[in-house]
């Protein structure tokens, strides 16, 4: 990548192209199977009820995602899920916009409501996005998470 230039790109489960499709779940993979060595099921069902929303280099390698998930697939709130930054691209500091990005697309749609369920550890870079804490500590895939509502 070179420097932070990217584009956001939206798009349905059904107008993703294939080469899309496996770059975000090669990202997925990537991060939250073997960065964070937790072997679970990344395909569950929810992509293709989901808006999946990713920076993209010029190059056209993807570096940041999101999946929003709409109401009823989790939650009867509208979700975000799978927050990813490419490890390599973290010093640019592109998750809050990330984030930012997919709230804004969010209220777009004239939802307000929001919840997450947010590994513990990034707890506070949420509530700096509004996010508030709802309840108790749980276990998903081994590792200590936290759901978060915004309104």
């Amino acid at each position: 990548m070179k420097g932070n230039k990217h584009h956001r790109i939206v798009k349905k489960f059904s107008e993703l192209s294939l080469d899309d499709l496996y770059k975000i779940i090669q990202l997925r993979i990537d991060v939250f199977v073997v960065e964070q060595d937790c072997p679970y099921s990344d395909l569950d069902d929810k992509d293709q009820n989901a808006t999946h929303l990713y920076y993209e280099t010029e190059e056209g390698e993807i570096i940041g995602y999101i999946r929003i998930l709409d109401k009823g697939v989790s939650y009867k709130e509208i979700a975000i899920g799978r927050v990813i930054i490419k490890e390599s691209c973290r010093k640019y500091k592109l998750g809050h916009q990330l984030m930012q990005d997919g709230i804004d697309y969010i209220r777009s749609l004239g939802e307000t409501e929001i919840r997450i369920s947010a590994q513990e550890h990034l707890r506070e870079f949420y509530e700096r996005l509004g996010f508030e804490k709802m309840g108790g500590m749980y276990l998903e895939d081994n590792i200590p998470h936290i759901q978060m509502f915004k309104a």
